[in-house]
């Protein structure tokens, strides 16, 4: 795999927290704030999220029926698994963001409405969250690019 082939397939938003986020053609990343119009934005470590498809097709393979959004990621996408980098490693995101990876993982104090409706959630173990060091608006389609 090279840095070039890991493509946004979907971007997904969500006004309120622990719900599945629904797909969108763009967004616009804020510096400091995360992307804007979703709930997990806001001045924490946490701003954008990220899962790989290749995790969603595993959940598949389990039998759930799961798409992207359902697990509350930002950014869906392929070519890269997100739970190998490790933390402050930076990205480029499109034309002009950039990202900074704050987490891998996280711990879910209780089941919420996407462990309901999959039946499971693999944020815990395959997602990875990131603050915004650069704006810019992204779209379905570009490409991340490891920076360095």
């Amino acid at each position: 795999m090279t840095q070039s082939h890991i493509k946004i397939l979907a971007i997904n938003i969500s006004r309120s927290k622990g719900t599945r986020k629904n797909s969108a053609k763009e967004a616009d990343l804020v510096t400091g704030y995360g992307i804007n119009g979703d709930a997990h934005a806001g001045d924490w470590h946490r701003q954008v999220s990220f899962l790989a498809e290749e995790a969603i097709d595993t959940a598949r393979s389990r039998g759930l029926e799961v798409t992207f959004g359902d697990f509350a990621e930002n950014i869906t996408t392929r070519g890269i698994e997100w739970e190998t980098l490790p933390v402050g490693t930076r990205l480029e995101i499109g034309d002009t963001a950039m990202v900074e990876i704050t987490q891998i993982g996280k711990e879910c104090h209780k089941p919420c409405a996407i462990y309901y409706k999959a039946g499971d959630c693999i944020m815990p173990a395959k997602g990875v969250f990131a603050k915004v060091i650069k704006e810019g608006t992204i779209r379905t389609g570009d490409y991340t690019r490891l920076c360095g």
